[in-house]
């Protein structure tokens, strides 16, 4: 039994001693690869012709897709921004940018409707239509009373029972 477990020992330093001895093969390395990866990790004249050329064959609506939605996000963290320069109002309401981004109020002064634009950046439809109401002086202040609803009697008056 002592024989049969100095072999199998004897066995496993021989194979370790082989495995760490034994020659590695490094894998060549192909120039033309190498090179051709060069060539395009470089921002050569004809990398930036290829990149035009695979542009324009890309539908219109995937290239506005792309470069709209990062419109947006960018619009939002301007938004964001803004709100760092508007701390002059007594009150700021953000509406979420349909139709303006910010109403400020300033007691005593006025009430400002506020959209943050970026770089050449027009106004939609909808602002263009807020701007003109704004700018014609049909604004008007609306109290709202809300009476009590039956739901919420029938739960407040039930005292627990369900009809």
């Amino acid at each position: 039994m002592e024989y049969a477990l100095l072999a199998v020992i004897f066995l496993l330093v021989i194979v370790i001693i082989v495995l760490i001895f034994r020659m590695r093969k490094a894998p060549a390395t192909d120039i033309d690869e190498l090179a051709n990866k060069l060539r395009f990790a470089l921002a050569s004249a004809d990398s930036v012709r290829e990149i035009q050329r695979i542009l324009e064959s890309l539908p219109r609506d995937v290239l506005k897709s792309i470069t709209s939605s990062e419109a947006v996000r960018s619009g939002k963290l301007n938004e964001l921004l803004a709100t760092l320069e508007l701390t002059h109002y007594d009150r700021l309401f953000y509406l979420g940018g349909e139709p303006v981004d910010f109403v400020g109020i300033k007691y005593g002064e006025g009430v400002d409707f506020i959209e943050v634009k970026t770089g050449k950046a027009a106004l939609s439809p909808a602002e263009k239509e807020l701007k003109d109401l704004i700018e014609c002086k049909m604004v008007n202040y609306v109290p709202l009373s809300v009476k009590r609803i039956g739901i919420a009697e029938e739960v407040e008056g039930g005292e627990g029972k369900v009809d």
